[in-house]
């Protein structure tokens, strides 16, 4: 892939990562809640959830979810029920404090717990929405070029995506612990706006389309 190709592809992936999306709201929510370095494994967890979603879409899964209506029906009622119920427990959640202490003994098993918790939530968030895989699998194709190996495609094409992504979430992690001392007082009704945006988001798509 040429520079100037790859300097275009890496723009787009930029304003792709800038389009409001689940991943976001959620690493916003979770940089007020746990910290910018906690946050740190809900975004490692959306950058590999998109992984796999290029990897399938370079595969041509991509393609036979535009094909199948059953299998998009599937995909998406997965993906929306999943997000419906994160937006439940985000709405039920404790009001998000200004500072968390942990105690010493603690704090070891408890960062490890954590972590693999926020990145299987920043995983599932980043695969349950069958649109993203199509638009990977629409996306992709323009900037591929003939005769070049799939791996080589998903390691520059999807590399450059995920170190996007990453570091855009990182940014809303950061600032959302910036405001985390107006939240300690309003934490609730935030945790309430972000849980609704969450449901809201799932009951958009289930009524998707393929289209």
């Amino acid at each position: 892939m040429s520079l100037d190709i790859w300097l275009i592809y890496a723009a787009a992936a930029i304003g792709l990562s800038l389009t409001p999306g689940p991943n976001g709201l959620l690493a916003l929510n979770h940089g007020v809640r746990f910290g910018l370095r906690r946050t740190a494994a809900t975004a490692a967890g959306g950058v590999c959830g998109f992984m796999v979603l290029v990897a399938a879409s370079l595969a041509g899964l991509g393609a036979l979810l535009a094909a199948s209506e059953q299998a998009f029906t599937i995909a998406k009622w997965i993906g929306a029920g999943y997000l419906v119920w994160l937006g439940i427990r985000t709405w039920r959640a404790p009001a998000p404090a200004a500072t968390i202490a942990v105690a010493i003994q603690d704090a070891g098993a408890a960062r490890a717990a954590g972590s693999a918790r926020l990145f299987g939530q920043g995983f599932l968030v980043a695969v349950s929405n069958p649109k993203a895989l199509i638009f990977f699998a629409a996306f992709l194709p323009q900037f591929m070029v003939p005769g070049v190996s799939l791996v080589t495609h998903f390691l520059v094409l999807g590399g450059t995506f995920a170190v996007v992504e990453f570091l855009y979430e990182l940014v809303l992690a950061g600032t959302a612990q910036r405001i985390a001392p107006w939240l300690g007082r309003n934490g609730r009704w935030f945790n309430r706006v972000t849980g609704a945006a969450f449901v809201g988001i799932g009951g958009v798509l289930a009524t998707t389309s393929r289209g």
